[in-house]
């Protein structure tokens, strides 16, 4: 298997890896970090799926996708920090004043997962942050010590899957997710 990491461009594969099966459905489009939350709960439905693809057409897209040859198998969601909600998010700290950027979802597609994708999509979006000038990428994973992470929370990620990829622990935060304690994870791209 060759995984090619691309920038989300392409709506279509965004909608696969992020999007519901009826579009009507008030599911994540992984927004749920990406704008503020009041417009989080605002929008409902196909409102939802119109915003992202408002967002793929956009400088920067709103993250990357893995694919196996034609087939998209992965995302990752990566932006610059600032137009987040990790801008105002009072349990994930700032580390500095630099214009950090973020990764806030590893996602993987059934049948495809235990094979290292999720690495590749993590390098893919420490390239593309770095393509984009970013200074510094960051990643908010469960501290999970080896324990089994529940497959609907595990799109945080690991430290360990953060580590292997040139990581380091930059500060503890006051967020839990599936009872593991998130960490910030920080790589200087300078």
């Amino acid at each position: 298997m060759a995984i090619e990491i691309r920038p989300a461009k392409r709506f279509e594969d965004v909608k696969t890896m992020v999007g519901p099966k009826r579009p009507d459905a008030n599911v994540c489009w992984c927004l749920s970090y990406r704008i503020p939350s009041k417009q989080n709960l605002e929008l409902r439905g196909t409102e939802r799926g119109e915003l992202v693809k408002q967002l793929a057409a956009q400088e920067p897209p709103p993250g990357v996708l893995a694919y196996d040859g034609d087939e998209v198998v992965g995302w990752a969601g990566v932006h610059p920090r600032a137009d987040t909600s990790f801008a105002r998010n009072r349990k994930i700290p700032h580390v500095d004043d630099l214009d950090v950027w973020s990764v806030w979802c590893i996602r993987v597609r059934p049948g495809y997962r235990g094979k290292g994708i999720s690495h590749h999509l993590l390098e893919g979006a420490v390239d593309f942050a770095r393509s984009y000038g970013a200074p510094a990428i960051e990643g908010y994973p469960v501290d999970n010590q080896g324990k089994h992470v529940d497959l609907t929370m595990a799109y945080v990620g690991t430290r360990k899957l953060f580590e292997e990829a040139g990581f380091t622990k930059a500060a503890d935060t006051d967020s839990l997710i599936n009872g593991f304690p998130r960490v910030l994870m920080r790589l200087d791209l300078r």
